[in-house]
C-alpha cells in the first residue's frame, strides 16, 4: 500500500514523494484507513481491496461538492483517488485533519455552517451522479419534485431492496406502502428548493480539527429537502439541542418540521435493516404504522 499511495501522491502534487509512515486508524466498518506521513506532510489514507463500484469517486464528488457549496465548515481536499486494478486496492486520499478539542462554540458553528450548505441549490433534486449511503447504493436521478424522488429513490428503494434480501411479511410492507401513498399529503413539509445535504450525517462524520472547528467527512451527498438531513441528525442523538435552535436562526425552518423528522429518519432505518438486519426492521414498520396512524388523527 506503501508504494500505492506514493504514486497515487506522486502523480497529484507533480512532485517525488516518498511516505515514511503508515500508522492505521480505526472506526470505519468498510474500508482500512491510516494516517500518512510523507517526506511532503502527513495525509490521510482510504482503501479497499474489494471496493463498491466507484466508490472513492463518488465518495471525492460529495465532498467536492460540499467544500464548494461556501459552507463555513471544514470539509477534507480531495488529493487523490484510484480505482482498484491488478496492482492494488482501491484508494484515497484526503487532507489530514488532525483531531482536536471541540471550541467552545462548536455547535454553534455547526448549526450556522449547515444553514450555509442548505443554501446551496439546484434546479432539481438528486445529484450528479449515484452514490452510496454506508454500503447501499444510493440513486439520485435529477428529479422535478421532492416527494417523487423521496418516494421513488429513497423509501420504495430501500423497501424493494428488504423485500429482495430480508424478506418482508406482507404486513410490514403493507405499512410502508401506504405512508409511500401519503407522502403528497403534507407529510414532507411545504416545497422549498433543493437544497445540499451531507446526507449521512451521524455524529460519527462530524470531527473536531486541530483548532476545534466543526469539520464534515464521509459525506452521502445529494440535493434534497433540508429536513432530510435533520432526520438523519437525530437518529443516533449526538447533536445538541443548540446546534437546531442556531441553525433555525440562521435558517428558518418551517412550522410542525420537528414532527415530519421521523418520515425522514425512516429512510435511515430501512438502510440499517438492508445493511445489518435484526431490530432495525421492526423499528422501521412500527416507524411507518406510526407515521400514518399521526397523519390520519391530525386530518
Amino acid at each position: 500500500m506503501k508504494h500505492r499511495i506514493q504514486q497515487l501522491l506522486a502523480e497529484s502534487i507533480g512532485t517525488r514523494v516518498e511516505v515514511q509512515a503508515l500508522r492505521p486508524v480505526g472506526g470505519g466498518s468498510i474500508n482500512q484507513a491510516a494516517h500518512v506521513e510523507t517526506t511532503v506532510g502527513r495525509f490521510f489514507a482510504k482503501w479497499n481491496d474489494h471496493p463498491l463500484p466507484g466508490q472513492f469517486a463518488r465518495e471525492a464528488e460529495g465532498l467536492a461538492a460540499l467544500a464548494a457549496s461556501g459552507t463555513s465548515l471544514a470539509v477534507p481536499r480531495v488529493i487523490g483517488w484510484r480505482d482498484a486494478d491488478e496492482d492494488g486496492a482501491a484508494l484515497l486520499l484526503l487532507e489530514l485533519f488532525e483531531a482536536g478539542r471541540r471550541r467552545a462554540d462548536f455547535d454553534e458553528r455547526l448549526g450556522i455552517g449547515l444553514a450555509e450548505l442548505h443554501a446551496a441549490t439546484a434546479d432539481a433534486f438528486g445529484f450528479d451522479a449515484d452514490n452510496f449511503c454506508g454500503a447501499t447504493p444510493q440513486p439520485n436521478p435529477w428529479t422535478a419534485t421532492w416527494p417523487l424522488f423521496y418516494r421513488e429513490q429513497r423509501l420504495r428503494f430501500q423497501l424493494e431492496r428488504a423485500a429482495r434480501t430480508r424478506g418482508l411479511a406482507r404486513a410490514d410492507r403493507q405499512a410502508v406502502e401506504r405512508l409511500l401513498e401519503g407522502l403528497d399529503d403534507g407529510l414532507l413539509g411545504a416545497p422549498e428548493p433543493p437544497a445540499l445535504i451531507h446526507g449521512d450525517l451521524w455524529s460519527g462524520n462530524v470531527h473536531a480539527t486541530a483548532d476545534g472547528r466543526p469539520a464534515l467527512i464521509d459525506p452521502a451527498a445529494y440535493y434534497a429537502h433540508r429536513e432530510a438531513e435533520l432526520g438523519m441528525m437525530v437518529l443516533f442523538g449526538g447533536f445538541s439541542p443548540r446546534v437546531f435552535e442556531v441553525y433555525a436562526s440562521a435558517r428558518a425552518l418551517q412550522p410542525g418540521w420537528r414532527d415530519r423528522l421521523p418520515v425522514y429518519t425512516l429512510y435511515h432505518v430501512l438502510n440499517h435493516y438492508n445493511l445489518f438486519g435484526g431490530g432495525y426492521g421492526r423499528e422501521a414498520f412500527e416507524m411507518a404504522r406510526h407515521i400514518m396512524e399521526r397523519a390520519q388523527t391530525a386530518r
